[in-house]
């Protein structure tokens, strides 16, 4: 069982949250507490085929299923000549940590911010040593308020491809068991604006459209995943982008507009 977060943090390394159960389905319920969006909390990893094919990576055996914050997920890193696949944690582990996840359930680590990752201390020491990686996914869920209540949407290519979403990884060394731990987040950017992802998470009705501060994570196209994992830190930052709206399809977009008879 998965676990999904329903709610909106306050603060973006201290995530209040509810959990409610998923299947690859989708939620058996929904719980929402309104303050500021997160990001994505429920992927789908692509199938190991895909992957292969795709990414022409080398990759461990795993299984393709949904994965929620704290969950197993697979990660690509930049080896000479080949992406090399690694599972791990999906959600970053500080260095400093006794533990591989947080004692409060009101701590997420898998998405970062772009804009604080060199500065917060469970992501700078991985930023700073430039241990980008690429996340393969058949999808992500974002939450749609505009018909009043929440319409998950699920986030696919147009082109049927997996996504490649721009992350980073460490591994944190167990203090009791010496086990080493490998773990990985999503960064996310701004999108407040963006004719399609500008559309999720639930409005704060107190500002703007321009000041919402709704976050997106970062799909990377083949030609970019080399600056992204080797190139320099600006090199990396410039890709730091929405992509456009067209690389996604619709399909639950235009149910939404459907029932909001546009």
């Amino acid at each position: 069982m998965a676990f999904i977060d329903a709610c909106r943090p306050r603060d973006p390394e201290a995530v209040a949250w509810h959990a409610c159960p998923v299947t690859a389905a989708g939620p058996e319920t929904q719980v929402v507490v309104a303050t500021i969006p997160p990001v994505c909390n429920l992927y789908h990893m692509a199938p190991r085929d895909h992957v292969e094919r795709y990414f022409r990576a080398q990759v461990p055996e795993y299984s393709a299923l949904p994965v929620g914050p704290f969950g197993t997920g697979l990660f690509l890193k930049g080896a000479p000549g080949e992406l090399a696949g690694v599972t791990g944690q999906w959600g970053m582990i500080q260095p400093k940590a006794k533990a591989r996840r947080p004692v409060s359930r009101a701590i997420l680590t898998n998405n970062a911010r772009a804009e604080t990752v060199a500065m917060r201390p469970t992501y700078r020491a991985a930023w700073a040593a430039g241990q980008r990686c690429l996340i393969p996914a058949a999808w992500y869920q974002e939450p749609n308020w505009e018909t009043g209540k929440n319409i998950w949407w699920r986030l696919t290519r147009a082109d049927g491809a997996p996504w490649a979403i721009a992350g980073l990884w460490s591994e944190w060394t167990d203090p009791t068991t010496g086990e080493i731990v490998p773990s990985f987040t999503m960064i996310t950017i701004n999108c407040d604006g963006h004719p399609l992802l500008g559309r999720l998470h639930k409005p704060d009705p107190h500002l703007p459209p321009d000041a919402q501060d709704k976050r997106s994570l970062v799909p990377l196209e083949p030609e970019q995943w080399g600056e992204w994992l080797l190139g320099s830190e600006e090199q990396a930052r410039a890709l730091l982008q929405a992509p456009p709206a067209e690389r996604f399809d619709l399909a639950d977009a235009r149910r939404t507009d459907d029932m909001l008879g546009r």
